[in-house]
């Protein structure tokens, strides 16, 4: 079978649903020279300016710089939210860039999973309904029972009938979190996840994260500004001006 066709057959696969990334490959997010500019007015600005990045199975890797640095773009790439100008971005063996849109979209489904600082919650939807939500998508028939189970697990199974606005900061994150982790992803972003919350609710909240990647043995991609939170990493990394330090 030629590369092309092979690349084809990949591609049918992932849209059809099969899981398109290996969990036991070693890197699980590659980033390879990675460029993105943006047009600000009249001025091209390079948010990301060659960045090479690796992230394994199991690994905890933080992400630090000032605020404008790219952290966020680079999550946003890492993710398949958008593309960049030059380099490539792999998730297992997926090169993100031979994905149609939809192809995109089913990755982030079932191998990606995202946790943002503003919870990003439906607020029409129970706390049980936003964690079992990538499930129902999926079309899997456990999505009700694997939800309750995450919720027991985050301490929320008393929560599991509320809906956002009748929870505290620290409880929408927490049902975040299981959202974010119920598809078992095999690799987490999560965008300052405890920069909302009390330092006591933040710690829980990253404890929650390391051991949920570690249960579902995931790389875990995090930004912060917390030098706490950058603590607890297996590598902490430096992004300044869009590179790497």
């Amino acid at each position: 079978m030629t590369k092309s066709m092979s690349a084809t057959a990949r591609g049918k696969r992932l849209a059809e649903g099969e899981a398109p990334v290996n969990r036991e490959a070693d890197g699980v997010l590659s980033v390879a020279g990675v460029v993105k500019r943006f047009q600000r007015g009249t001025e091209t600005v390079c948010a990301l300016d060659g960045v090479d990045l690796s992230v394994r199975a199991g690994e905890f890797v933080a992400l630090v710089g000032p605020s404008g640095s790219g952290k966020s773009t680079l999550l946003h790439l890492a993710g398949a939210l958008d593309r960049p100008d030059a380099g490539s971005v792999r998730v297992g063996e997926q090169d993100l860039e031979t994905l149609t849109a939809a192809g995109r979209a089913e990755l982030r489904r079932r191998a990606i999973g995202f946790v943002f600082q503003a919870f990003h919650l439906l607020p029409e939807l129970t706390a049980l309904e936003n964690v079992a939500l990538p499930l129902v998508l999926n079309r899997d028939r456990s999505a009700p029972r694997q939800a309750a189970e995450l919720l027991e697990r985050v301490g929320l199974a008393d929560r599991a009938g509320h809906r956002p606005g009748e929870l505290s900061g620290g409880e929408m994150q927490r049902v975040a979190i299981a959202r974010a982790v119920i598809t078992r992803p095999v690799l987490l972003l999560a965008d300052e996840p405890t920069g909302n919350l009390d330092s006591s609710t933040g710690a829980d909240i990253l404890d929650l994260l390391t051991s949920g990647t570690r249960d579902a043995g995931s790389a875990l991609l995090l930004v912060t500004h917390d030098d706490a939170v950058a603590g607890r990493a297996d590598r902490v990394l430096t992004l300044r001006d869009g590179r790497l330090g």
